[in-house]
């Protein structure tokens, strides 16, 4: 990986994990978890690792702001920044915290930059598999420091392996989802990490997702990756995802062929798309 910026922010998101994040996987003691929203917990892993990854990514660039999950849970109206002119990160410290927090895997880091409201720059990196995707916004997406190109080849619904997370889907919808699934190979039911979803969309061993919650840090670093690397993030209607939209419903999937298949055997009926 020869892009500066790439090199600098996948090395700090290497120091973030190995000096505050994975030390304190399988170590959090009771009072090291809370509650931050009904349903929805935080650790003192999250917090510490925000903080560190901020001061770094503004170090980085210097008069840029940053949107991290934990700070928006604080301070809701920071959200209103990730469709501001300028540089600003997006930074999910501990994509996965349900999972971390119960001392199970996958969790993972991500970050992403926006230029002037643009999606530029993006990285996910899951710790204990030792797996950092970066990707420059025009460019290429990088696995391992080395550029990645996922399956373009048309492949038939049989065969096609994917996650379909239906839990906050509205009542019809995720029964249409959850009946549809026989049309495809395998509908998993997701592994509470988006972060995960994604590097396995682009090592092959998943061919798509489907997501109803679309928060920034949880999606625009993704789908810069998918997008660089030759597949497709797109709302339920077709239309791009964007990080500064408020919409729900997303499928993102290695390319458009297999978009267009999942799309119309899950959401249109069980025909595909053109």
């Amino acid at each position: 990986m020869v892009d500066p910026l790439l090199h600098e922010v996948g090395e700090l998101l290497r120091r973030t994990a190995d000096e505050i994040v994975v030390p304190l996987f399988c170590r959090l003691g009771a009072h090291e978890i809370s509650e931050k929203a009904p349903g929805e917990i935080v650790t003192v892993a999250d917090q510490r690792a925000e903080a560190a990854i901020t001061a770094g990514l503004r170090e980085l660039l210097p008069g840029s702001r940053v949107v991290g999950e934990e700070a928006v849970a604080a301070q809701p109206g920071l959200l209103a920044d990730v469709s501001a002119d300028g540089d600003v990160w997006i930074v999910d410290p501990v994509d996965g915290t349900g999972n971390f927090a119960a001392g199970r895997r996958p969790f993972a880091l991500m970050v992403a930059l926006l230029q002037d409201g643009r999606p530029a720059a993006s990285w996910i990196y899951d710790p204990l598999a030792g797996e950092l995707a970066a990707a420059r916004a025009g460019e290429a997406t990088y696995l391992a420091d080395r550029p990645l190109r996922m399956t373009p080849e048309a492949l038939p619904p049989e065969v096609l392996r994917g996650a379909a997370m239906t839990r906050f889907l509205p009542p019809a919808l995720r029964e249409q989802v959850e009946a549809n699934g026989k049309r495809l190979g395998t509908v998993l039911t997701g592994q509470h990490c988006a972060g995960r979803e994604y590097l396995d969309l682009l090592t092959g061993a998943q061919h798509f997702v489907l997501f109803w919650r679309t928060l920034p840090w949880d999606h625009a670093p993704g789908a810069l990756l998918i997008r660089e690397a030759g597949g497709v993030a797109r709302r339920f209607d077709g239309t791009d995802y964007h990080p500064g939209d408020a919409d729900h419903g997303l499928l993102v999937a290695a390319n458009e062929q297999i978009w267009a298949e999942v799309h119309g055997a899950l959401l249109a009926g069980g025909s595909p798309v053109s």
